[in-house]
């Protein structure tokens, strides 16, 4: 059973609440998620796709590897560890981008990204949650449809930050 904290709109943890994962999120409450944008030096960004037999939107694409933080972690260390998890790569320069409410997912995220400078061949995907991945250009990024990408969040915040 997976836990976690339950925050308000403010990002703000409810004490003593707790969801889990799988449970409906009661009203006025909230779980957080952190999603990391991986650059490569060079810069183009990872995406990867989504187990076309296991994840809701398989066979998509998606511009982060992200999750929902555990109970008691911060979203820094969440985002290390989603990060760690789904593609392989440890890296502790993650900057912060932005924080977005999501009143119909009631979730909260927080955006990060890691500039990474390492072997672009050595992305290690996560069994169930992607099948393959890829190198793109922040151009490509921008005008993938959402017959491509499964989330418009980082078509938009891509352009907006000139990144």
């Amino acid at each position: 059973m997976e836990l976690w904290d339950a925050y308000d709109e403010h990002f703000r943890r409810v004490e003593g609440k707790i969801l889990v994962r799988g449970e409906p999120v009661p009203e006025g409450l909230y779980h957080l998620v952190c999603d990391v944008l991986v650059r490569h030096a060079d810069g183009t960004y990872l995406l990867m796709r989504r187990d076309p037999q296991k994840k809701r939107c398989g066979g998509l694409w998606e511009a982060t590897a992200g999750g929902a933080a555990l109970r008691g972690e911060e979203p820094l260390d969440c985002a290390e560890r989603e990060l760690r998890e789904e593609t392989g790569i440890v890296s502790h320069r993650l900057t912060e981008l932005g924080r977005m409410v999501s009143r119909a997912h009631r979730s909260l995220y927080v955006e990060f990204l890691c500039e990474f400078d390492g072997d672009k061949d050595a992305i290690v995907l996560q069994e169930g949650e992607t099948v393959a991945y890829r190198w793109v250009t922040a151009g490509t990024l921008g005008h993938m449809g959402p017959d491509e990408l499964v989330t418009r969040r980082m078509q938009v915040l891509v352009p907006e930050l000139g990144l």
